[in-house]
């Protein structure tokens, strides 16, 4: 089995781990809730239950072949060749724009990460901050 010389650059943008900590302080105030005495308050522990399965699974991976866009119900790969380019929101949310014009949303991307982005890519996404250029040597 041959080992590859260089690794492919990848990147996963996820939500930060410590939104696990938030979830844990919401169960501890839901807790006196759902188990004070009335009957069916019980369910609210599937809010925190949902919001961990949430945290777990949501992410937007880039790499060498694409972009891997996973939310809490599905997957989805989108090829570099399917994507026109990356278009930016007001709210500085990140969505693919597709050959079609379509869109989808990126969880988890942010403006801030469009350089990391555009180095995964190889070249195939331009960074617009231009942190990622190299000088002209004159």
């Amino acid at each position: 089995m041959a080992e590859k010389d260089q690794a492919e650059p990848k990147a996963v943008f996820r939500i930060p781990g410590i939104a696990y900590l938030a979830i844990g302080l919401l169960v501890v105030c839901v807790i006196p809730l759902a188990f004070g005495g009335i009957p069916g308050l019980q369910a609210l522990m599937l809010v925190p239950i949902a919001l961990i399965v949430f945290v777990a699974r949501t992410r937007t991976t880039a790499h060498a072949g694409g972009l891997t866009v996973r939310t809490v119900f599905g997957e989805r790969e989108l090829p570099w060749d399917a994507l026109k380019g990356l278009a930016i929101s007001k709210s500085a949310r990140v969505s693919a724009v597709l050959s079609d014009d379509s869109k989808v949303g990126l969880p988890t991307v942010r403006t801030r990460h469009l350089p990391v982005i555009a180095v995964v890519s190889g070249g195939r996404m331009k960074d617009p901050s231009g942190l990622t250029d190299t000088p002209n040597e004159e």
